[in-house]
């Protein structure tokens, strides 16, 4: 099976229920294994298999139940095409809704401001039409398209009240003797149907506004992706001072400070010299380099990251489920307790019944739009996630924005986590007899280690082979990786081990050979007294050599670890590294919980004894050995810089590796969450109180119904606040 997943740009959604329609059609679709649909961010995320279908068969499936979604090209060329709808669906808007406003601006002083004269009720008639059929022709046109699908949306509640307000005034206009004749006056309600559309229209323009502002985050990173430029991996690029990287890649000469912002979050520019990894969007500053090119186009770090983020921001959060059931009944019940309005006034009212009773309909039809509901979570979490990313802190889906603020046990690899993950050689002690036999040695035991080394991809490997640079390569036969101890390896018919103490005892189970020099054998105890790491070069008759290594801790650690500890979280040390060496990281950070000697499948199981105790657990790693308890963990946290393997298994990366923003992750949860909790509270309760005052429950007391009018100013500014109260996570 083939999966693909996607982002689709989505048209002719209005609220919650929309929503809902195009959600439920994805999902029905053949092929399809996931369907998430954001309001907010007008998009589909979507999940689907190859084999059995295709973009343009999905975009059928939607435009079946109504709508449109954008398929061609890849995600920034269709979020291009959509940008560019969106943009002209904006000013179109925007005249419709400032024409709407003049208009309706005018039959109010002429309605409520002038006494009655010849032709009044027709001037009225006449500046009402091109408000309700020109201004709110996307109201009629949407909402009839629903119905046509046999389904009903925000816009057939607006389409709905407007015509009722309408036609009965054009009703009242020409045929007012059927009023007058039953002793009732003939009123007209043309105020009432352009304030309607004046004061939606307004509402929707605000709101896409703010919805707009609430997507910066992603149009900011696609806006840093450099121009296409025709470079191939392997090629050396120039980057002059002042622009962009095109690519990722190494520098190969020239020094510089660039500017990795964007990224990490981080303001202060990093100097990068020979050596050093630079990415593609980061802002070289003075100096000129040359780069060999690694990866370009949709290839890059900044690619993979709009990927992330663009993706995150369509997920849904768990909390939105419960929204979704809602929207996808709450139309059709709002119409029945507008009809069942009607029937009540008609039935309890009998002289004006009529009349009252299409107002309180109008006015429930109006309120009730599900604007604000379909609107509460996905802003809440497209600006959570935005901010993450603005700060470096890249978040793979909103449940994991959610999940984050219930942690309680934090669980930190050692290496390339609490340390820089960039070990260096200290010290190193080999037998006398080697050193004395080197010349004559065949093959040499520093070549030997060398080549073993090359072949590991474990940091400690790598610093092993920087303090042996200039050796040769020596071919390899048999060789394997034993996880968390080290390697071996044959060469030229000898057996050969590196790696540490637990490599040892399992090919040596009788311990070290006496063969073994006593400067080797006492450096190793000293080494180890000390807390460094130490990695052994031996075969089954003797240690040649032991080589002592040290890791610098990050320089975030001890603070990132005293604030997660004094804010109420546990904190545990997990490392493959001995005891002794990880009670001096320990030590310095304050760490109390520490586990050394720790393979890679224990961590996973470490994690899961954490959450079988009852806790909700994340893990920081950041490579493949921690890939399996990223994936056990309630929240995996892979650190920038690490293997690819840690960043896809993880839930959030921290782009720059600094431990202080993990306490800033459940922090933007916590607000994340309160604010989504926010929203759908006032969207709840602004429907629960203003449908009965709508339908007229205050009457009997007050002696007044709600003014249609009103009704639609209040549901333009309920969305309009849960948007603006998202917008408060973008700071």
């Amino acid at each position: 099976m083939s999966t693909s997943k996607r982002n689709f740009p989505v048209q002719g959604m209005g609220c919650a229920a929309c929503v809902a329609r195009v959600e439920s059609a994805l999902k029905n679709a053949k092929g399809v294994q996931k369907a998430s649909v954001s309001l907010a961010s007008n998009s589909a995320l979507v999940e689907f298999d190859t084999a059995q279908t295709s973009p343009g068969e999905l975009r059928k499936a939607v435009q079946d139940a109504g709508y449109d979604m954008l398929v061609d090209g890849s995600d920034e060329e269709a979020d291009s095409e959509a940008e560019a709808a969106r943009e002209q669906t904006y000013q179109s808007l925007r005249k419709d809704t400032f024409l709407a406003i003049g208009l309706a601006a005018l039959v109010m002083v002429i309605g409520m401001g002038f006494k009655d004269f010849p032709l009044k009720g027709y001037l009225l008639w006449a500046l009402a039409t091109p408000v309700v059929l020109w201004c709110g022709r996307r109201f009629f046109k949407a909402g009839l398209s629903a119905v046509r699908h046999g389904a009903a949306n925000m816009d057939t509640l607006v389409a709905l009240s407007v015509s009722i307000s309408y036609l009965f005034s054009v009703f009242n206009l020409l045929f007012p003797q059927v009023w007058i004749s039953r002793g009732l006056e003939s009123h007209l309600y043309f105020e009432s149907s352009t304030m309607i559309v004046a004061f939606i229209l307004l509402g929707r323009l605000l709101e896409e506004r703010a919805k707009h502002s609430t997507t910066a985050a992603i149009r900011g990173l696609m806006s840093l992706q450099p121009q296409a430029q025709a470079v191939r991996p392997g090629e050396v690029v120039p980057v002059k001072p002042g622009e962009r990287l095109s690519v990722d890649g190494v520098v190969m000469d020239g020094s510089s400070y660039v500017d990795e912002s964007m990224l990490t979050g981080e303001p202060v520019p990093v100097v990068k010299r020979g050596g050093d990894r630079v990415y593609a969007g980061t802002l070289n500053q003075k100096g000129f380099l040359n780069v060999k090119a690694e990866k370009v186009g949709q290839d890059t770090f900044l690619s993979a990251i709009i990927r992330m983020v663009r993706d995150a921001q369509g997920s849904k959060a768990p909390i939105q489920h419960l929204v979704d059931k809602i929207a996808a009944v709450f139309v059709p019940v709002i119409i029945g307790i507008a009809v069942l309005t009607l029937l009540a006034w008609i039935f309890l009212a009998p002289e004006d019944g009529v009349t009252l009773g299409l107002l309180s309909m109008v006015a429930v039809l109006v309120i009730a739009c599900p604007c604000s509901l379909g609107l509460a979570t996905p802003t809440a979490i497209i600006a959570g996630i935005g901010n993450g990313a603005s700060q470096g802190i890249l978040i793979k889906d909103a449940e994991s924005l959610q999940t984050a603020r219930k942690i309680q046990a934090v669980v930190m690899d050692k290496t390339g986590t609490l340390t820089e993950g960039r070990p260096s050689v200290v010290e190193s002690a080999w037998d006398p007899a080697i050193t004395q036999e080197e010349d004559t040695q065949t093959p040499s035991l520093r070549d030997v280690l060398f080549s073993l080394e090359k072949m590991s991809d474990h940091p400690l490997a790598e610093a092993v082979c920087e303090s042996l640079r200039g050796c040769d390569q020596l071919p390899v036969s048999g060789f394997e990786t034993v996880l968390g101890k080290g390697v071996c390896g044959t060469v030229e018919g000898e057996r050969y081990y590196v790696g540490n103490l637990e490599l040892l005892k399992e090919a040596l189970p009788d311990g070290i050979p006496a063969d073994t020099s006593p400067l080797v054998a006492d450096s190793l105890r000293s080494w180890m007294d000390a807390g460094y790491t130490v990695t052994l070069l031996f075969d089954r008759k003797k240690v040649y050599a032991v080589l002592a290594l040290s890791d610098e801790l990050r320089d975030s650690a001890v603070q990132a670890v005293r604030v997660l500890q004094d804010s109420g979280l546990e904190v545990h040390m997990l490392t493959g590294d001995n005891e002794t060496a990880a009670g001096r990281i320990a030590r310095e950070t304050g760490i109390r919980h520490v586990h050394a000697n720790v393979l890679p499948q224990d961590k996973a199981r470490y994690v899961a004894d954490l959450q079988a105790s009852g806790k909700k657990v994340a893990m920081v790693g950041d490579g493949i050995n921690d890939s399996a308890a990223l994936a056990q963990a309630d929240l995996g946290i892979a650190m920038g810089g690490g293997s690819d393997i840690a960043m896809n298994t993880a839930q959030v990366t921290i782009v720059s590796g600094d431990l202080g923003k993990i306490r800033q992750l459940i922090r933007l949860s916590r607000r994340s969450v309160t604010i989504i909790r926010e929203n759908l509270f006032w969207a709840f309760f602004y429907n629960l109180a203003a449908v009965p005052i709508a339908a007229g429950v205050l009457y009997p007391f007050t002696g007044s119904l709600l003014n249609p009018m009103i009704a639609a100013a209040c549901m333009a500014l309920s969305s309009i606040c849960v948007v603006s109260n998202s917008l408060r996570l973008r700071k």
